[in-house]
């Protein structure tokens, strides 16, 4: 995959629009986790570095198009900016409204964010003027979105092409650059054994997934109600779990490609102990029993890996060269029903295989375990992290591809 990277290029004195995910939650008009603006921030910084005079451009939440809310200003975010940028700037980030109409006056060593990019109309269906706008603003273009790659819209795919139209210059930024140089290692020229830990409440959600990752890895270990389906693929009842019956026949196909690492003893609990308009609260109270997959009650519900099954797959994931994570085994969020989800967490900490792990609740469980730091690779994409290792194009990053 060839591509030009901002590291190498020189910007000194040049106006640089940056696309960025800061897609952040807001509360009381204050950033409430700024997780995805660290992220964004040594890009920013290497581009002031460099000398340019910097634009960044974001979405944020889903308003409609044409019809701009105040909840879904980007405001904060610029107020946020300011104070991490405090010492690199001479003065605050200031939100610009008018970019569309009056451009953006701007020099080198400055930030101007644009307001968000979904309140104008035709961001989404990709509209050629609304890109070429974008493109007038600059002279080079930084794609470093990648949450957004998988998604052909005028900040991201137009915005490139209109770039090329023009002569001028796109590039991948550090952080994208970063996300498809791991994926790349993990899903192109992986070590062996691979290794794919894929958790989720159904396996049609994740049945590309599992297709693609059976040509890969060596073995797979599924968790959460995509599990289930697979017991029941194997012969097993699941009770009152859930699982898809019209995917069993699916299941048993995708084990006759690779290695379905199946536990041997769960952690239930009783489906009238729950309370499924508080899923969660409920099990707070439930009763976790642990048993055998040979004795599954009518009305247990499978909810996690019990520890003696979940050691048994941490040992494979300790052996393993390459590991790739999507997916907690259980519901993690309640401790009763997470000691699955942890084990699985410290064996990927723990393992000397090179580990990517990507999708927010597999990044929650990291954040909760605490195993960040054994994590080789954390991808900050949802539904373009799925895409990617389905072996899906990526418009977005299509777009900035060059001949060798």
């Amino acid at each position: 995959m060839n591509f030009l990277r901002m590291s190498e290029l020189s910007l000194t004195d040049k106006v640089v629009l940056i696309r960025e995910d800061l897609n952040v939650p807001i509360k009381n008009g204050k950033v409430a986790s700024d997780a995805r603006l660290q992220a964004s921030l040594p890009t920013i910084k290497m581009a002031l570095e460099k000398g340019a005079a910097v634009i960044v451009c974001s979405h944020l939440g889903r308003p409609t198009e044409g019809s701009p809310e105040s909840i879904y200003s980007l405001a904060p975010v610029a107020e946020y900016l300011s104070d991490k940028l405090a010492t690199e700037l001479s003065k605050p980030v200031s939100l610009n409204n008018d970019y569309l109409t009056e451009g953006v006056a701007i020099k080198a060593g400055e930030v101007v964010l644009l307001e968000n990019v979904r309140f104008n109309q035709g961001e989404k269906k990709n509209d050629a003027d609304l890109a070429q706008k974008y493109a007038d603003l600059c002279d080079v273009f930084v794609m470093d979105a990648f949450g957004t790659a998988h998604r052909a819209q005028a900040s991201t795919e137009g915005v490139t092409q209109a770039m090329h139209r023009a002569g001028k210059t796109a590039c991948a930024g550090p952080l994208l650059a970063a996300e498809l140089d791991a994926l790349s290692l993990a899903l192109e020229t992986p070590a062996q054994p691979m290794l794919a830990i894929v958790g989720g409440s159904k396996v049609s959600t994740k049945l590309e997934v599992l297709h693609s990752l059976s040509e890969l890895c060596s073995q797979i270990i599924v968790g959460g109600g995509i599990a289930n389906t697979f017991l029941a693929a194997q012969g097993h009842s699941v009770g009152a779990s859930l699982y898809e019956a019209d995917l069993v026949e699916t299941a048993r196909d995708i084990m006759t490609k690779t290695e379905i690492l199946l536990p041997e003893y769960v952690v239930v609990a009783d489906k009238n102990e729950i309370d499924f308009a508080d899923f969660t609260g409920s099990l707070q109270q439930a009763t976790a029993t642990i048993k055998s997959v040979d004795a599954i009650g009518e009305n247990d519900m499978i909810l996690d890996i019990a520890p003696e099954s979940a050691k048994q797959l941490a040992d494979a994931i300790i052996n393993a060269k390459t590991i790739l994570w999507n997916g907690p085994v259980g519901v993690f969020e309640v401790d009763a029903f997470g000691q699955g989800t942890q084990i699985i967490a410290n064996a990927v900490k723990n393992s000397e295989g090179f580990s990517i792990a990507g999708g927010g609740d597999t990044l929650a469980a990291i954040d909760k375990y605490q195993v960040a730091d054994g994590v080789s690779y954390m991808s900050t994409g949802g539904g373009a992290f799925l895409e990617f290792v389905e072996g899906k194009v990526l418009p977005a990053v299509a777009a900035l591809q060059v001949d060798a």
